[in-house]
């Protein structure tokens, strides 16, 4: 074999190196640079999200005694935000017959920790707002004691 054989077989191993280097950075590239858009702009297929109420009046609700499991109690007493959109100060009536319902017969120990009440907070904040059909934003508690 002669010294010119070798050569011409060198540079054919060294061009589809190149090219595959090429083609890998241009994957690279045009990868990272897709994922960054889609990252800047949401990726598109989010809906927009509604913007948060503006605050309103916050009203608070008398104390609440509830029966929790095994003969332990909760007294319990909350506030309601509600939204500056709110035609008139919400009535604490629904509010309140909706925490007896979530937290009546439930273990002192599923309440004890500030998973567990963060947990049923949600819960409960859920079914105020529906029930107030989006006058009320938040609710806050105010007294949360149970033996």
């Amino acid at each position: 074999m002669s010294k010119s054989d070798a050569s011409d077989d060198a540079k054919p191993a060294k061009s589809k190196k190149k090219l595959i280097m090429i083609v890998l950075a241009a994957v690279f590239l045009l990868g990272g640079g897709a994922g960054g858009y889609l990252m800047l702009t949401g990726g598109g297929s989010k809906t927009e999200e509604e913007p948060k109420p503006e605050p309103g009046v916050v009203v608070a609700l008398d104390a609440v005694t509830i029966n929790l499991a095994d003969g332990h109690y909760l007294k319990m007493s909350m506030s309601l935000q509600a939204t500056a959109e709110a035609h008139e100060e919400p009535d604490g009536s629904k509010a309140l017959d909706l925490a007896i319902d979530q937290f009546s017969d439930r273990e002192l120990g599923e309440l004890s920790s500030s998973a567990g009440r963060r947990k049923a907070k949600a819960e409960l904040l859920e079914k105020v707002k529906e029930a107030y059909e989006g006058e009320v934003m938040d609710i806050y508690f105010r007294e949360f004691v149970m033996q």
